[in-house]
């Protein structure tokens, strides 16, 4: 099948032909929801779901699900039993951040996203994975991510440390000014909590920036 045909194909046809790798969050939902409802298509639906689910992340809740208009009680049943069971089967045990790499498996699935994501990797002691969170959507600025807004989970989750990280929709890895002078920000605020900031990564599909590797925290 030619390349410009794949982005034709129906998310059910694209899982059959390429496995579920190659979907997007969107694409998945779509499969799980299977049809979409009365003036709306199953892809403007799944759209609706993934964006509670970025919101609430993995705090969802059917009531939460409930909340799309059209949405019933059997699709929002759904989709939450499918989170559960990702969570309990698939979802990796605490895992060692020893490199920028390790944190991908955690954010990369955020790359999609037409929004920028801000996120926070909750770690202890050993830089073990405590919990991922998104922080915030939307341009990455300072009002949007404030120290107050990062630390927050982390401190109840008696974290050691912490690793933020945001998607670039344009494609372009590096970072901004903006992204720069965050990081200091979030950097200087962590050390007087006595929380240490590892790592900042800007990512896309195919690639990141990590702001430790480039000695630039």
């Amino acid at each position: 099948m030619e390349l410009k045909k794949i982005s034709e194909l129906k998310p059910r046809e694209k899982l059959m032909l390429y496995g579920a790798g190659h979907l997007t969050d969107k694409e998945l939902l779509a499969i799980l929801l299977g049809t979409g409802i009365k003036g709306k298509n199953v892809t403007a639906l799944a759209e609706e779901v993934l964006k509670i689910l970025d919101e609430n992340n993995y705090k969802t809740r059917i009531k939460d699900l409930l909340s799309i208009s059209g949405l019933g009680k059997a699709k929002s049943s759904l989709i939450t039993a499918s989170l559960e069971l990702s969570r309990r089967i698939l979802c990796p045990d605490k895992k060692k951040i020893t490199a920028p790499a390790d944190a991908l498996p955690y954010i990369s699935h955020y790359s999609d996203r037409k929004q920028e994501h801000f996120l926070c990797l909750s770690l202890n002691g050993a830089h073990e994975v405590i919990q991922a969170r998104v922080v915030s959507m939307g341009l990455v600025n300072r009002t949007l991510v404030h120290p107050r807004e990062i630390f927050s989970d982390p401190l109840k989750d008696r974290a050691a440390a912490v690793l933020i990280a945001h998607n670039h929709p344009s494609g372009n890895i590096e970072p901004s000014q903006e992204d720069i002078e965050i990081t200091k920000r979030i950097k200087n605020a962590g050390k007087i909590l006595g929380i240490e900031l590892l790592d900042h990564i800007i990512f896309t599909g195919n690639a990141y920036y990590s702001f430790l590797e480039e000695g630039k925290i």
